[in-house]
């Protein structure tokens, strides 16, 4: 299976989304309240519908940028938010992208690529990062098949996978997961290194 560009645009313009929360989800939600800068500079990578690119605006985070590889999605966030700045909006390959961020939010991106790319996710991710930046948010914790998006995984995978370029601050399953995703959550927090 192709997971392009096409493939993820069929899936929005079709509303075949189901992991789609609809609202930015608690985990995600609980970290964000309890940041201090506003002034931080953050990317939501595969931002789909932005419920949490909305929400740190909305909360006076205004350096927050989504970026997305399908035009689909990124429409439907313009459409519901006609106030976010259309710059803070990118439509783009990931990893293709070229900008420095002091966090980014880890929310059903990276279990939606293929999954002999996750070595080239955790390089991207520390060259995206600022010095002393942090990867944080959400990976799934349940067994990894063929099956899929969404892709699964372990504690102990994402240990091997990202030791050697972050520090794992957090890694730990999430307490206050959404009902679909209760014991199937993991919350990050890595610090480059």
């Amino acid at each position: 299976m192709k997971l392009n560009k096409e493939y993820w645009t069929e899936r929005y313009s079709q509303n075949n989304i189901p992991w789609d929360a609809g609202v930015i989800t608690t985990p995600i939600k609980k970290y964000v309240d309890q940041l201090t800068n506003k002034d931080l500079k953050i990317l939501i990578p595969g931002v789909g519908n932005g419920h949490e690119l909305n929400y740190l605006y909305t909360n006076g985070f205004k350096n927050v940028y989504g970026l997305d590889i399908s035009e689909e999605p990124i429409t439907n966030f313009k459409n519901n938010n006609p106030d976010f700045p259309e710059y803070q909006l990118i439509v783009g390959d990931f990893f293709k992208h070229d900008n420095e961020y002091d966090l980014i939010i880890e929310q059903t991106f990276f279990c939606a690529l293929n999954t002999e790319l996750r070595p080239l996710y955790v390089a991207k991710m520390h060259d995206l990062l600022k010095e002393n930046g942090k990867l944080a948010g959400v990976l799934f914790s349940f067994p990894l098949t063929e099956q899929g998006p969404p892709f699964g995984g372990s504690k102990e995978e994402y240990q091997e996978l990202f030791s050697d370029r972050f520090l794992l601050k957090t890694l730990e399953p999430c307490y206050n997961s959404i009902k679909p995703r209760e014991n199937n959550e993991l919350f990050i927090i890595f610090h480059k290194k």
